[in-house]
């Protein structure tokens, strides 16, 4: 459960959601993108209450939701405009050329992973929204996931990322939203976050030790 949280974000760059398990973020994550509705307080994305805003927006979850279809099959449903040669294009990226007609649920955790990121950035959002994309995944899958996120970022697409992962955070955060109890104990550039942290959760927490 989310209480009094006031946030405001950069409309550029990866703001890395970080805290200790049941703090908040993933229904922090569905707040802003529609799924869950708050009991109270107004959320806007690029200056338009969410009610009404036609931003286009992908979300990426923890496990990944994907059709009992081929992988061109999943892109194409995603992206029907997309052309044959920007769906190769996708595949490349993630490594899955040769496993283009292959079930798509067939594939191994990573590799379905992969599919299911690559997937939303074909469908061209403004707004990436990524729930632990990249939890308990072979460390090939993280770098190409990792990559197909900043590569996305330095296009303009404006990424909320939840990760555990501190190495992860330090290679990635544009900023760092700590989440503790259902509130934002803090938020501050990356660069901050890491070398001078203000909150005793956070602290805790990047020190390794059980934040409760």
């Amino acid at each position: 459960m989310l209480s009094e949280i006031n946030l405001s974000l950069s409309d550029e760059g990866i703001t890395m959601i970080m805290g200790p398990n049941g703090a908040g973020k993933s229904v922090l994550l569905r707040c802003l993108h529609g799924l869950f509705q708050p009991s109270k307080g107004q959320i806007r994305i690029f200056g338009e209450d969410r009610t009404e805003t036609r931003t286009p927006e992908a979300m990426v979850f923890q496990t990944p939701v994907l059709l009992r279809r081929s992988l061109i099959d999943n892109l194409q449903f995603a992206a029907p405009a997309a052309t044959a040669a920007e769906i190769h294009r996708c595949l490349e990226s993630v490594h899955l050329t040769d496993k283009a007609q292959t079930p798509a649920r067939q594939l191994s955790g990573g590799e379905q992973q992969r599919l299911a990121v690559v997937r939303a950035l074909l469908t061209q959002p403004r707004l990436l929204f990524l729930d632990e994309p990249t939890a308990s995944l072979d460390p090939f899958s993280v770098k190409v996931i990792e990559d197909l996120v900043q590569q996305a970022s330095n296009r303009g697409v404006k990424v909320l990322f939840i990760s555990h992962d501190i190495g992860q955070s330090r290679r990635l955060a544009s900023d760092v939203v700590f989440i503790h109890s259902g509130q934002v104990t803090e938020h501050q550039p990356a660069d901050q976050f890491f070398t001078h942290t203000k909150s005793t959760p956070a602290q805790q927490y990047l020190a390794g030790q059980l934040v409760l």
